[in-house]
């Protein structure tokens, strides 16, 4: 069994477990640690059987929108409606551990994330006039690491996999500012996916689902409630290592932020759903080594008190050895 689920693993082990970073606000800024459609990765249930180094990069760009209706916490301060882009660049590198033979495979995995994003917002200036302001940030972002994923194989086409991810703020901070390399919190979420193969169709499952629990912004004064995120994906795998499918997913906020400025806002609870295609491709290089590419188109199809994005794309490499 350990040989044929490591054919399946490939490269893609690298990203069993991960969840993948958003912008530089969280549920503060409408948006948090996750950006929906981005966090389910192919194989995702699968931990490698065999021991492993990867290396992925990863590009994610998203251009979102709070309505000008709608008043959006950002920093201490409230802006009627947000316009704002990102660019996140990010690599992580993971190792699978030689635990041996058996049902329950390790790996660990960290992420050097890089940002730049631009905020565009609508405050209320002296006398009650609206201002329009607009700020740029560029800088590392809040380091990220998983000490511990860990893989059941019910089968060789049914896996799992259950992680601890971490979020550290080490990442420049100011409170009077729209656009910050950090959220200025520690986020802890724990995480299963879930991966079914049905090898005489060339059909497969990928499923992630996890809870974002994240401590207080000390400089604000905002706690952003729990998060409950769930990505799944359906690909068609062909025999020239193409693949094509669709992703769905969904963040729900499942309580109330707390704070003064949250409570002005009634708890500024949140929800979205995404929906959109991604292509793949597999090949094996020299020396046991393989490379793996994939691009991803998730827009957003319903938003409410979050970032509303047509154009959020993902698009990664990963090299195994």
């Amino acid at each position: 069994m350990r040989s044929a689920i490591a054919a399946v693993a490939g490269w893609l082990a690298v990203l069993a477990g991960l969840v993948l970073p958003s912008a530089a606000w969280a549920t503060e800024g409408a948006l948090g640690r996750q950006i929906t459609g981005t966090n389910v990765q192919p194989n995702a249930g699968i931990v490698s059987p065999e021991p492993i180094w990867a290396v992925n990069l990863s590009q994610i760009y998203l251009d979102g929108t709070v309505g000008g209706s709608r008043e959006v916490p950002v920093g201490g301060r409230t802006s009627l409606g947000l316009d704002a882009k990102v660019a996140f660049t990010l690599a992580t590198v993971l190792k699978t551990w030689d635990t041996g033979p058996g049902r329950w495979n390790f790996a660990s995995s960290f992420t050097l994330p890089y940002v730049w994003t631009k905020v565009n917002s609508t405050v209320t200036g002296p006398g009650g006039r609206s201002i329009d302001q607009s700020d740029t940030a560029s800088n590392l972002f809040d380091l990220y690491f998983s000490p511990i994923i860990a893989g059941y194989h019910f089968s060789e086409t049914s896996h799992m996999a259950l992680s601890l991810n971490i979020w550290a703020p080490t990442g420049k901070y100011n409170a009077d500012d729209m656009a910050n390399p950090s959220l200025n919190n520690w986020t802890f979420i724990p995480q299963v996916a879930y991966t079914k193969i049905f090898p005489e169709s060339g059909f497969q499952l990928d499923t992630v689902a996890g809870v974002q629990f994240y401590t207080r912004n000390n400089a604000t004064d905002y706690r952003n409630a729990p998060l409950f995120s769930m990505d799944v994906m359906g690909r068609k795998i062909f025999s020239n290592g193409v693949s094509a499918g669709l992703i769905l997913g969904t963040i729900q906020q499942l309580g109330s932020d707390s704070g003064p400025t949250a409570d002005r806002l009634n708890g500024f609870k949140g929800r979205d759903w995404a929906l959109g295609p991604i292509l793949t491709y597999d090949t094996k290089l020299a020396d046991k080594r393989s490379l793996s590419l994939s691009l991803r188109w998730v827009p957003t199809i319903s938003s409410t008190k979050r970032l509303d994005s047509n154009d959020t794309v993902m698009a990664t490499a990963t090299l195994v050895f």
